[in-house]
């Protein structure tokens, strides 16, 4: 794993997400608590991508979205639906890429070094679990290309985990 500005073994970005995706799946295998898949995948993700602040997850409460498992700085610990980066992925249930947080209105400075950000919408059996979230102290440091591989590493963490427990516990 690393946490550098270089894809391991000379990978490139696909090839870095197939990874992770295989890894992760590896670090769910027989496991279905969905927290603790949450915290393995957040680390992953975390020493496996480059050029991250933070790397972490918000479940949906029912009302909001509140933190989960993280790598990083302390973050915000409730956000609304439709408010900053993370609360217009889950009410949109789109992918938001943002090239430059200073420039998206409302976006919410839990870490002032972060400069731009991708949250992915975490969607099972239609219902909102959650979003994954990534930060990253370079300006337009996410592209479509993660948006993909991340997407996929959701899917992964979504079909390994018990999301229904979760929802039942918030």
């Amino acid at each position: 794993m690393f946490q550098t500005t270089e894809a391991p073994s000379g990978l490139d970005k696909p090839g870095v997400y197939a990874l992770l995706a295989e890894q992760a799946q590896a670090l769910f295998a027989g496991e279905r608590n969905a927290i603790a898949n949450a915290a393995n995948l957040a680390a992953l993700l975390w020493y496996g991508l480059p050029e991250l602040n933070w790397a972490g997850f918000y479940l949906f409460d029912g009302k909001e979205l509140v933190l989960g498992p993280f790598q990083g700085k302390p973050a915000c610990i409730r956000i609304a639906l439709a408010r900053g980066v993370c609360g217009t992925a889950a009410s949109t249930r789109r992918t938001q890429i943002v090239e430059d947080v200073h420039r998206f209105p409302g976006h919410i400075a839990c870490d002032a070094a972060s400069n731009s950000e991708i949250v992915v919408p975490l969607i099972w059996n239609e219902q909102l679990i959650g979003v994954l979230d990534l930060d990253s102290p370079q300006l337009a440091r996410f592209d479509p290309v993660d948006a993909a591989g991340l997407s996929s590493i959701a899917q992964i963490w979504l079909a390994a985990s018990d999301t229904e427990r979760l929802r039942h516990a918030a």
